[in-house]
Parts: C-alpha cells; structure tokens; sequence
C-alpha cells in the first residue's frame, strides 16, 4: 500500500510539473481557430483579422477552420472535448454562448465551463435591412407595413439560434409583428436570397450588409446598437427610427478548452489586447461597422452569465424551436 501511495504522489507531482512545461513551450505548432458557422459572415471575417495577427505575434501559422452545423453547436461540442494545449481555439458569439443554452435541450457544452474565456473581441452591429421592392422606407412603416400585413414578409438568418434570428426575433417580440423565417446554411447564402429578392428582409451583421445598402441593392433601415456606427453614421439606430429602447447587437469572443493552461490564456489574452490596439484592426473593425472590445478572461465569461438569460426570455416568448 505505501508503495501504491508513493507511486501516486510521484505520478501527481509529474503532472504538476508538466503543465508549466507545456506552457513555456507553446506555441509548439500550428494553431487551429475555429469557427462553428459557414464563409463569409462576419464570425469567419473577425476570425481571419485575429488569425492573421495572432500568427504575426506567436511566429506560427493560425488556421481558420470553417464547422457549421447545429447552430454553432458542433463545432464547440467538439472544441471544448479538444486537448487543452493551446493550439485549438474557437471563435465564441452570441449564439454558441448565449442563445444556444436555452435553444437545445442537451447542449453537449456549457458556455461557462466547457471552455477557457480568453478575451471578447468586438461587437458587431446589425444593420436591418429590406430589398428595394418592399414599399418601406424607415423602421416604423416596415412595423406597420407587417403589421397590415401578417405572414406576408420572409426573413432570412444564417440558421436557427443564429445571431440574425435571435435579433429578428426580439423585433418581433417587441412589435407584435408576424414575420417568416426562412433559415440559411449561413450568413452569405441568405444575403445572396435577398439581393436576388427570394427573401424580403434580414437584420444581420453590419460587414454582410454595408457593402450592398452603400451599392443601393439593399435599403438599410436602422442599426441595431444604442448609437449610429461610423461607417454609415446617415443610418439611424432601430431605437431612434421607430423601436425606442431597442438594442440587439452580435458579440464575439475567442475561447479555448476549459483547462488549458493560465500561462497560455494570459498570453493570449494580451496578443489579443495588443491586435486590438492596433490602429489596423481598429479601421478594419470600423469600416465593417464593429467595435474593438477586448476584456479579461473573468469579464467574458462574466458577461456570458449575463446575455444568457437575457436571450432565454426571447427564446422562450417567440417560441423558438431548434432544427
């Protein structure tokens, strides 16, 4: 038995010893940075900025590796049983962390203790917009329009729980108004639907939509944050256009899985830090109508505690069902 108990205590102290190791010597290779939605919406266009600085800061290669399906679900099921070494992150946002956990009854992870917060990165506003045909032309006759006329205007989401749908759907909320999903494989493919007139409306990320309203394919009718962007500054919130008091904007963070080490959070908390001090990323962010937000790891994950509630009561008034 004291034999048994030593070999135990020698086994614990080597494991002990063997984390700061593995710390000081990260990064030891390519990192993978997932992101649980398809090419092209604003998730995978965040992620390509960060991997492109984290890879300049670390001198290794960040692999942006696109995993859509589920809502986000699968690909942060499958990140957070990952080994926790540092070199798989996951690119976090409003739906895998605070949307989904009232969405899916058996959610295969917990926001707050599948994984390792890191630091938030930004908000992305979005930006409600309608194709040109749709005789509407600000926030308020939009409500009225659907309002005279129920079930008769389709949205489009890049899939159930997505950020578009959720924000879609605590407008409904808010205005009693009976609007059609219509959920996408994606972001980019519902934008597509819309330009070609299939859908008639979306409230999605600014990056998806700014580009098509500045070409006049899209009339953009409002934001969605508590004050107008300055990429497109002429566009009124949703608040001040005929919604008083709304606000539904996406936030993204980047995560790792739950156990990886502090050293290599803290490292990478601060490469984080540094990518979005850079005046760069800053004029990128803005251009596509999003804000740098960098903060400690305990403060995303605080502020996760926080959105989750907040979007269960939408999830449960507008009856929100997954796939």
């Amino acid at each position: 038995m004291r034999a048994l108990r030593f070999i135990g205590l020698l086994m614990s102290l080597v494991l002990v010893g063997a984390a700061p190791a593995s710390a000081q010597s990260w990064p030891n290779g390519n990192i993978t940075l997932v992101v649980p939605f398809t090419p092209g919406g604003s998730t995978d266009i965040l992620a390509r900025l960060l991997s492109q600085k984290l890879g300049e800061a670390l001198g290794v290669s960040v692999i942006v590796d696109s995993r859509p399906g589920a809502g986000g679900s699968i690909a942060s099921a499958a990140v957070a049983r990952a080994r926790p070494d540092g070199n798989t992150l996951i690119m976090g946002h409003i739906g895998t962390l605070g949307v989904n956990p009232s969405l899916y009854k058996d959610l295969p992870y917990d926001p707050l203790t599948s994984f390792a917060h890191i630091s938030m990165l930004a908000r992305v506003h979005n930006v409600l917009a309608v194709t040109p045909s749709l005789p509407v032309k600000s926030v308020a006759e939009l409500i009225e329009y659907a309002n005279k006329n129920p079930g008769k205007v389709n949205y489009g989401s890049g899939g159930i729980g997505s950020a578009a749908h959720i924000a879609t759907a605590a407008f409904m909320v808010a205005t009693g108004t009976d609007l059609i999903h219509v959920p996408y494989r994606g972001t980019a493919p519902a934008v597509t639907d819309l330009l070609g007139g299939q859908i008639q409306m979306m409230m999605t990320g600014a990056p998806a939509i700014l580009p098509h309203s500045s070409a006049g394919a899209l009339r953009a009718l409002g934001v969605s944050s508590d004050h107008r962007i300055p990429a497109a500054p002429d566009i009124p919130t949703i608040a001040e256009a005929g919604l008083p008091g709304f606000e539904a904007s996406q936030w993204y963070g980047v995560l790792a899985p739950a156990g990886t080490p502090r050293p290599i959070v803290d490292r990478l908390n601060a490469e984080v830090r540094k990518a979005l001090a850079g005046k760069d990323i800053i004029d990128a962010l803005t251009r596509d109508g999003a804000e740098p937000w960098a903060t400690s790891p305990e403060e995303f994950r605080d502020y996760i505690a926080h959105e989750i509630p907040r979007w269960a009561a939408v999830v449960e008034k507008a009856r929100i069902k997954p796939e």
